[in-house]
Parts: structure tokens; C-alpha cells; sequence
């Protein structure tokens, strides 16, 4: 079973088993764990874990339980089916018929929220998928449209909204009308300005807030080396792969600073986010000399002792 191939102290394999036998459904009340719960991609993984080497000349993505095999023109796909569904039924589950899908890259599928396929140049191309365009569409209506809430507080809170979809899809192509949520900002516009203070150029304002410009880059994604894990102690690699993960300034001064912090001189892990400081505390002054990458708890402490001098 999941249990027996959890490596875990037994307080807290008492603790998952407890909350594996509280259940979700009141018809079976000893089945299924909550979505979205903390047990539910801990349990995941557990049971999942060696999957992607079931067919290890395949390529193999996995993020939770939802997981693409890549397959070569001259490979079986019934038979590397065949195999998932054995390593599935070893550890007492059966895949899902209805979400599992066989199909060509250049026809298209998609996966995590994006709509993946190869064009017929041989170039990748990845844009958010229509299911999570209806998403993202629906939550926008649902405050554009709400008549609880007057245009200023509107745009405050679809600014989060907004940055988070759009950052989440920034390594896909959002150059389409679109992605872009072109037509969004024009149905907030004309709502914004019904309004009666709300005149033509306090609507566009507001629309600038409410739908915050995020720069995308195709592929920009930096894919994770098939055996890292966060928590194997690798401190070097995870390091250079976050500062990849910066642009511009940022990233010049993480190459320069060798992905170590300048003011505490350790390396940067996932916890925190890497903080740009401006040495003279001039913050018009970008020039490189000027600039130093450190841990956000660093660049806090840095103003802190500026302030005691």
C-alpha cells in the first residue's frame, strides 16, 4: 500500500493515516483525501514516485498526478500505456480513462493550465489553454460586473487577479488579442466609466492598474535537471537555476556576485526571494557598481543598521 512505502516517523505517518480515514465523501467515508489538501500531493508523490522510469527512453513530465510522456515516432504508445497502467495497479490504482489522451505534438494538448504543440517548422509553441482562458475570464466578469464595489476598488482587485495569470503564462506566447485580455480591458473600460466621476482618463488609469502590464518570453522556462530536488542539499545548482530565473539587472548581479548573497555571502534557496540594493540608497542609480543581490531578511537588516547611523 501508499502507507507501507512512506518513509516517514510514525507520529506523522499516524497523522497522514488520520487523515486519510476522516474521508471527503459521507457515502465513503474511508476513501479519497481533500483536493487541494496538504496530504493530497504529499500522498501523490509517494505513490507516483518511479513512474517517470517505467519507460526510461521515453521523456516524462509529472507535476502531481498529472503527467505527459513524450514518446519517439517509433515507439508503441499501447505498450508504455500498458506499463503505467501495471505500476498503477501494484500500488492499488487504475488510471483515468477520460483524462488520458494519445495524440500527435503538432496536433496539440494541454497541460497545467497551457495549450502545448509543435508547429510544423519543428518550433514549439505554448499558450494558455481555452479552459483556463474561460477561468481566468469569469473571475474578471465576476468584479467587473459586481455592483457591490465602485471603479477605484475594482481595478484594486483585479490588479492581483490579473498579475497572477499573467505571470504564471509569462513563458508563453501572450502576443494574441487574447492573451493579452485585450477585450477584458475594454469591457472594464466602458463599466469604469459609467461611473459618474469616472471620466475618460481616469477609466484608462484605472484600467492601467486594473490590468498590470507583465513582459512574457516564449521558453524562457528553465527546465530542472530529471534527479534535483529542492531538498537534496545541492545548494550550488538550485542557486544558479534561481538566478536564471531573474532578468535584467538582477540576474547580471547574481552572475557577478557567483549566485551568492553580497552582504551575508550564502547561497540563495527557493525560501526566499532575492532582494536588488541599491548601495548609495539612491534608487535612480542603476549603474552596476551600484547594485548588490541579496536575501530579502539581508536587504531588511541593510536598512535597518542605514537607519541606525
Amino acid at each position: 500500500s501508499i502507507m507501507d512505502r512512506l518513509l516517514a516517523p510514525a507520529g506523522l505517518k499516524l497523522g497522514i493515516l488520520r487523515c486519510l480515514k476522516a474521508g471527503i465523501n459521507p457515502e465513503f467515508p474511508e476513501q479519497g483525501t481533500p483536493q487541494g489538501g496538504v496530504v493530497s500531493p504529499l500522498l501523490a508523490n509517494v505513490a507516483l514516485n518511479g513512474i517517470e522510469e517505467v519507460n526510461p527512453r521515453n521523456r516524462c513530465i509529472r507535476y502531481a498526478d498529472d503527467m505527459v510522456i513524450i514518446l519517439k515516432p517509433r515507439d508503441k504508445a499501447d505498450k508504455v500505456l500498458e506499463k503505467i497502467k501495471t505500476f498503477l495497479a501494484e500500488r492499488g490504482m487504475e488510471i483515468s480513462e477520460e483524462k488520458t489522451k494519445i495524440t500527435k505534438t503538432t496536433d496539440g494538448f494541454d497541460f497545467l493550465g497551457w495549450h502545448m504543440r509543435v508547429k510544423k517548422n519543428g518550433k514549439f509553441h505554448c499558450i494558455p489553454s481555452v479552459e483556463n482562458h474561460r477561468n481566468i475570464r469569469k473571475k474578471i466578469k465576476a468584479v467587473v460586473n459586481s455592483s457591490n464595489y465602485g471603479a477605484e476598488v475594482k481595478a484594486k482587485k483585479l490588479a492581483p487577479i490579473v498579475r497572477g495569470w499573467r505571470n504564471y503564462h509569462k513563458s508563453c506566447d501572450m502576443s494574441s488579442s487574447r492573451d493579452s485580455l485585450w477585450y477584458m480591458a475594454k469591457t472594464a473600460n466602458r463599466k469604469f466609466r459609467k461611473e459618474k466621476k469616472v471620466n475618460r482618463y481616469k477609466a484608462n488609469e484605472l484600467c492601467k492598474k486594473a490590468f498590470p502590464a507583465i513582459g512574457y518570453e516564449q521558453n524562457q522556462h528553465v527546465n530542472v535537471k530529471r534527479t534535483k530536488s529542492p531538498y537534496d542539499g545541492d545548494l550550488v545548482y538550485w542557486s544558479k537555476r534561481n538566478s536564471q530565473m531573474y532578468d535584467n539587472a538582477t540576474s547580471k548581479a547574481l552572475s557577478d556576485q557567483n549566485h551568492s548573497c553580497g552582504y551575508c555571502g550564502m547561497r540563495f534557496i527557493d525560501e526566499e526571494r532575492v532582494h536588488l540594493h541599491h548601495i548609495d540608497g539612491n534608487h535612480g542609480n542603476w549603474k552596476k557598481d551600484n547594485l548588490m543581490a541579496v536575501h530579502q531578511s539581508c536587504h531588511q537588516q541593510l536598512h535597518w543598521s542605514q537607519k541606525d547611523t
